[in-house]
């Protein structure tokens, strides 16, 4: 196969993925991602992962939050392994600050009522799934901006 011709997706991927696996891991990117899932929302609240290095997982809490946590660390380690499906940590860290707490996002206004045509078409869509998807697309579109 030529250099500039088509190449199966497979081959792809990998040069496509490298450079952002190299900042972080496909396993701290999970981490990241699923961290209120994987320790509970009460854990999640204390502490917050900042990486994943050579078996180390890096939380950021305050001191007291360190200690129970560090106390706490076999049950915490398995839990976060077990949502892994590995063994990807093996000890934890702890640097000293708080977590971020994510701000409350702002409320949506409720949604005025659609133009006659819109709902008039929305009753002859078959499904009731379907016909409520579309009811909330034509929310989201003819929402007013404040």
């Amino acid at each position: 196969m030529s250099r500039g011709g088509p190449q199966e997706l497979g081959a792809l991927i990998p040069r496509l993925t490298r450079p952002a696996f190299r900042k972080r891991s496909p396993d701290a990117a999970q981490i990241l991602a699923d961290w209120p899932q994987v320790v509970g929302p009460e854990i999640a609240r204390m502490a917050e992962p900042v990486r994943i290095s050579a078996g180390t997982l890096t939380l950021a809490c305050t001191g007291p939050a360190a200690m129970e946590l560090g106390m706490g660390a076999p049950a915490l380690i398995q839990r976060i392994n077990a949502h892994l499906g590995r063994i990807a940590v093996r000890k934890l860290a702890f640097v000293q600050r708080a977590p971020r707490v994510e701000a409350a996002r702002p409320r949506r206004p409720a949604p005025g009522p659609l133009p006659p045509r819109v709902e008039k078409s929305l009753e002859a869509v078959p499904g009731e799934e379907l016909r409520l998807a579309l009811e909330r697309l034509a929310q989201g579109v003819f929402a007013r901006k404040p």
